[in-house]
C-alpha cells in the first residue's frame, strides 16, 4: 500500500493535463464543498469553465470589430464615437472577458477544520484558505459523523494578475491603437453549504452557497496615432493610469460525483457586478454593468494519509 499515494499522484497529474488552456482570468467557478480537506490530508484538481457576461458580449460585438479594422488601417485617426467603442470593449474585455477559462489547484488540511490552497489559472496566481464551521472533521476511512450529514465553511481567496487583452486580429488592432494597460487584483468570500452522500462526503456531496468578490483594477491608454476631432496636429492626450475597484455578488451550486478518491464536479455560477464608471481618454466616461454566467467541469483526486 505504500506505493498507493505515488500512484495516485502520478493519475491525478496526467488526468489533469485535460483542462490545459489559454486564460489569464482569476477563476471565479465554485467547485468547493462545505467539508475543508482533513488535516494532514491533500487534494489536487483542475476546473475547466466558460465565463459569459452579458456587458462584455453587447460592447465587443460585429460592429465594433468592423470599427478596430477600419481605423487600425488609417495613417491618422481622429478622435469619435468609434474610439470611445474601442476603449469600451477594451476595458470589458479585461474586466470580465469571454472566454473558456482553466486551472489546476492543490489543497491541504493544515488544521482541524482548516485547509489552504494554491491555484494555477494561466496567467493568474490564486492563494486561498477555507475554514469549516460546520459538520465533522472525519475521513471515509474515519468517519466522525453519519451519512447524509450537512456541512459548512467560509473563505478567503486573493488572486493578482497583469489583465491584458488576447493575441487575436481585432484585439491586436485595438492595442495597436489604445495601447492599453491593465493589471488587476480580486478579492473573492465564498459561503458554501453541502450535503454529504455516504459518510464524509465519501459518494460526494451537493453543495450550493453565495459569493461575494471585489475587484481592484488599474488601467490607462496611451495612443500615439489619435488626434483631436478636427485636427491633423493635435495628438489626443494620453490617459494616466486609473484606479477602479467594484463589487461582485454570486450564488452557486455544484455536485461532487465519485468515490473515495476521485470525483468530477460540475457546477453552475452566476454573478451581478456593477463595474461603475469608468474614465476614457478626451473626458468621456463609460458606465458598465451586467450579469456574468459561468459553467463548469471539474476533476478532483483526494490523496489520503494514514491518519486514525
Amino acid at each position: 500500500m505504500q506505493g498507493l499515494p505515488t500512484f495516485r499522484t502520478g493519475l491525478a497529474l496526467a488526468a489533469l493535463t485535460a483542462f490545459f488552456a489559454t486564460s489569464c482570468m482569476a477563476p471565479r467557478a465554485i467547485t468547493s464543498s462545505g467539508k475543508v480537506t482533513p488535516r494532514g490530508e491533500f487534494r489536487v484538481g483542475g476546473t475547466q469553465s466558460f465565463n459569459i457576461p452579458t456587458e462584455t458580449i453587447s460592447k465587443t460585438g460585429a460592429v465594433v470589430k468592423e470599427a478596430a479594422d477600419q481605423l487600425s488601417r488609417q495613417d491618422k485617426v481622429q478622435y469619435s464615437d468609434l474610439v470611445d467603442k474601442l476603449q469600451v470593449a477594451a476595458l470589458t474585455y479585461v474586466i470580465d472577458p469571454v472566454q473558456p477559462a482553466a486551472d489546476l489547484y492543490v489543497r491541504y488540511g493544515a488544521i482541524d477544520r482548516l485547509d489552504v490552497g494554491y491555484k494555477y489559472a494561466f496567467g493568474s496566481h490564486v492563494f486561498d484558505a477555507m475554514y469549516q464551521f460546520m459538520g465533522t472533521t472525519g475521513t471515509p476511512e474515519s468517519p466522525g459523523g453519519a451519512a447524509g450529514g450537512m456541512y459548512g465553511s467560509i473563505g478567503l481567496q486573493f488572486a493578482t494578475q497583469r489583465a491584458r487583452l488576447p493575441t487575436i486580429p481585432y484585439f491586436d488592432n485595438i492595442n495597436s491603437l489604445l495601447r492599453f494597460q491593465a493589471n488587476r487584483n480580486d478579492l473573492l468570500v465564498p459561503l458554501v453549504f453541502s450535503k454529504s452522500f455516504g459518510p464524509e462526503e465519501e459518494i460526494g456531496a451537493v453543495s450550493f452557497g453565495a459569493v461575494y468578490t471585489r475587484t481592484f483594477l488599474r488601467y490607462g491608454f496611451d495612443p500615439r496615432n489619435i488626434y483631436k476631432s478636427g485636427s491633423s496636429t493635435d495628438l489626443l492626450p494620453t490617459l494616466p493610469e486609473q484606479r477602479r475597484s467594484f463589487s461582485s455578488y454570486g450564488a452557486f451550486a455544484n455536485v461532487k460525483i465519485g468515490y473515495r478518491y476521485a470525483y468530477i464536479i460540475p457546477a453552475f455560477a452566476m454573478y451581478y457586478q456593477n463595474y461603475g464608471t469608468f474614465q476614457l481618454l478626451n473626458n468621456k466616461t463609460a458606465k458598465l454593468k451586467g450579469f456574468t454566467f459561468i459553467p463548469s467541469i471539474g476533476l478532483q483526486f483526494r490523496i489520503p494519509t494514514s491518519r486514525k
